[in-house]
């Protein structure tokens, strides 16, 4: 199972070419350029180091959200576009599940994991795991203790219903005074550029039927666009 993978949730673009279980090349974007600028062709020059062509792939992976809305909409249009043409299914994974899998992939059964992405505006998108003693990246690996939100760090943190032991993401780093506070003990790890771990995960994901048509990838959004919350309160104000 050949599977190509994009993240895009963030302001640094990662695709990645996994091979069944093993990443045979992964690329970081540069940050100073948009993520429409990169694309399509960071997917096909990742898909050249890995010496292999667009018909080789198998399946499409990409982060479903939640992250940048303009991010989210290039990078699942783009894999939406690619999958069509050659007539491939996608796996939309969720940018906080495939965190919690790269904290789970070396930690021990029952350890507590949250994920937490910066989502600007001094809130985060978070949610709450427990590791499983599944095989790394498979369904049973993770299973979700407080579903995904978005808030302050402070209320997300006074709001968990028991304290995890490994915290990652961009906002696990942004907000580690929070967590010193409200999990004394806990460590917060580095996240690695997220679409190797998407490719691993879409790899279990096909062999359970767990994909989608291109026009069924529906993003995960947590918090409105912003363009939402503006004509409500238009509405309001009028």
């Amino acid at each position: 199972m050949r599977v190509l993978a994009l993240d895009t949730t963030a302001r640094a673009l990662s695709a990645a070419v996994v091979d069944d279980q093993q990443v045979r090349a992964e690329r970081v974007g540069d940050t100073t350029r948009s993520h429409a600028e990169r694309l399509p062709a960071a997917l096909f020059d990742v898909v050249a180091e890995a010496r292999l062509d667009l018909a080789a792939i198998d399946l499409f992976a990409v982060a479903a959200g939640p992250g940048s809305f303009t991010g989210l909409r290039i990078g699942i249009a783009t894999m939406q576009g690619l999958a069509f043409v050659t007539g491939k299914r996608i796996a939309a994974v969720s940018a906080l599940d495939a965190l919690a899998h790269a904290a789970a992939a070396g930690a021990a059964e029952g350890t507590l994991v949250a994920a937490w992405i910066d989502a600007h505006r001094r809130d985060v998108f978070a949610a709450l795991y427990r590791v499983g003693a599944s095989p790394p990246f498979s369904a049973g690996r993770i299973a979700v203790v407080d579903a995904a939100s978005v808030g302050d760090p402070a209320s997300i943190a006074a709001g968990w219903t028991t304290r995890p032991d490994l915290l990652i993401g961009s906002g696990a780093r942004l907000y580690a005074d929070v967590i010193a506070s409200a999990a004394p003990g806990a460590r917060v790890v580095d996240a690695p550029p997220l679409a190797s771990v998407i490719g691993r995960v879409a790899v279990d994901r096909a062999r359970t039927g767990d994909t989608v048509a291109p026009a069924g990838v529906q993003p995960i959004y947590v918090r409105r666009p912003d363009a939402e919350i503006a004509r409500d309160q238009k509405h309001v104000n009028q």
